[in-house]
């Protein structure tokens, strides 16, 4: 079983204290102790009161991402005094195993970090630390394409010596987690979420409750999502959720992927594999081209926010499609002959030509609505009104349109640009319904300003609770709790959380 390790790094003894005792509290089993974030020279009997877990020493130098000062001789001198001290582990990089001997039952990591790349002779070098007496040996390198974490965790198979291989940065984030997948005998996690202690590290609630790292197994299934930028993604918080409400054992992974490489990527973690994936700006038109089958759903969309891999390949799916059309059925309360009765003949404008507009713009055709599509690529929502057989206008035309609902299906007004508008206020006038399918955060902008002027609005938090559930169903054969999606994503909106971005 892997264990989850926090993180502590202060620059005063008191907070160092107290955050042991907390990480304790919340259940850490393994604490790593950062001395070079101390402004004064450590107080060993202070920081080793109360070792409520086995502690490990680590002073990490400035070109391995640390914040250590000092001269190498002070610092080596440092880490024997842990040593002696009655730490349980010492972090030794490479270079400095030799130099630093085993003392009685010290346990020793040999490290190597290199935050800027991997270097071309990684397996070599991973050979070469196996040999100098180590308990564990602990590779972080810097990803710099959507590959490089699977190199990096082959590492992990069979190895010689207990090993932790990962990745650093974003591009690297599925390594920490898929690396208990792999049979690491502990991943590091941040235990304060402020506190910036390696490049991409993971805060230690986010690893424990989201991806519920230590039950995380060779047997575990892999989802996830797939996007650029996906680092705020609510799509692991529910998904894993949901599995583990069911006792399904799996792990729903954010992957980011810069656009033109969907095709790389794809083909690489076949090697987990990886089950399912939910699919997300700006792939969705990628992913339905590179579909081995394609659902009937996302045929007629023209864009795939779902793959599910099947024996022959991908199936593609759009689980937006049905979400759209029963989030909004829902919110303005049609009668029981369906949406049609409240939108057919009905004025639309829809904003954007991406994905999630090409579902909506669907979804409306087939309620009879009157369809015009404003996106700031004139071409796109050509493309867009002509395969739905609808009217197109010019991005700077839009507040010229005379509609009844308006739709933004753009990322205008979305983390980090939460102070921004499709359109001018002037437009929102109290008759027109909006509904805006960013979902984070939910109130918009665009939400705000309209429920002030007396417009009836629908968020997009019910669309993206819909098309989750259906992704659900799709990825594991069992139906969402919907309750249980719908109060994480509330709780996770609130405003004492971090925000989130747009999923499809």
């Amino acid at each position: 079983m892997t264990i989850l390790c926090t993180v502590i790094g202060r620059n005063r003894h008191k907070m160092i204290q107290a955050e042991i005792q907390e990480a304790a509290r919340q259940g850490a089993q393994m604490i790593e102790l950062r001395l070079d974030y101390l402004t004064k020279s450590p107080d060993f009997k202070r920081l080793l009161a109360l070792k409520p877990c086995p502690l490990i020493a680590t002073v990490r130098r400035q070109e391995d991402g640390g914040r250590w000062t000092g001269t190498e001789s002070a610092r080596q001198m440092l880490l024997r005094q842990a040593v002696v001290a009655g730490f349980d582990w010492v972090d030794l990089e490479t270079e400095v195993a030799t130099v630093i001997g085993r003392f009685k039952n010290i346990k020793r990591i040999v490290s190597y970090h290199n935050l800027r790349e991997i270097p071309d002779d990684l397996e070599e070098l991973y050979l070469r630390m196996c040999e100098q007496d180590a308990d564990v040996v602990k590779i972080a390198v810097r990803a710099q394409k959507v590959s490089d974490n699977l190199r990096v965790l082959k590492l992990m198979e069979n190895p010689p010596v207990p090993t932790i291989a990962l990745c650093l940065g974003d591009l690297g984030f599925p390594s920490r987690v898929l690396a208990a997948k792999f049979g690491a005998p502990f991943i590091y996690a941040a235990f304060n979420i402020e506190r910036t202690l390696s490049l991409g590290i993971p805060y230690f609630g986010e690893m424990k409750n989201t991806y519920f790292l230590e039950q995380v197994n060779q047997a575990t299934q892999v989802f996830g999502v797939i996007g650029d930028p996906i680092g705020h993604s609510l799509s692991p918080v529910v998904h894993n959720a949901a599995m583990r409400k069911l006792g399904i054992n799996g792990v729903y992974i954010p992957f980011r992927v810069p656009r033109g490489e969907l095709s790389v990527f794809l083909k690489a973690y076949e090697a987990i594999p990886v089950k399912g994936y939910s699919v997300t700006i700006p792939h969705k038109e990628a992913a339905l081209a590179l579909a081995k089958t394609k659902d009937q759903s996302a045929t007629i969309v023209g864009a795939a926010n779902t793959l599910v891999m099947q024996e022959d390949g991908f199936t593609a799916y759009n689980t937006d499609l049905d979400a759209f059309r029963d989030s909004l059925t829902a919110a303005l309360g049609a009668s029981a002959d369906g949406a049609a009765s409240k939108l057919a003949g009905k004025g639309v404008l829809v904003l954007g030509a991406g994905g999630v507009a090409r579902a909506v713009a669907r979804a409306l055709q087939g309620e009879g609505a009157r369809i015009t599509v404003a996106n700031r690529s004139s071409e796109r929502a050509q493309d867009l009104a002509e395969d739905v057989g609808c009217r197109f206008v010019a991005w700077e035309a839009r507040h010229n349109v005379i509609s009844d609902l308006l739709i933004n299906c753009t990322p205008v007004g979305m983390h980090p640009h939460i102070d921004e508008i499709p359109v001018h206020t002037s437009y929102l006038r109290p008759e027109l319904a909006v509904m805006d399918t960013i979902y984070t955060p939910e109130n918009t902008l665009l939400i705000k300003e309209a429920s002030a002027r007396g417009c009836k609005t629908v968020t997009g938090v019910e669309m993206f609770v819909r098309q989750a559930a259906t992704q659900f169903r799709l990825f594991t054969g069992q139906e969402a709790p919907l309750d249980l999606l719908r109060s994480i994503v509330k709780r996770a909106l609130s405003p004492i959380a971090l925000p989130e971005e747009e999923e499809g």
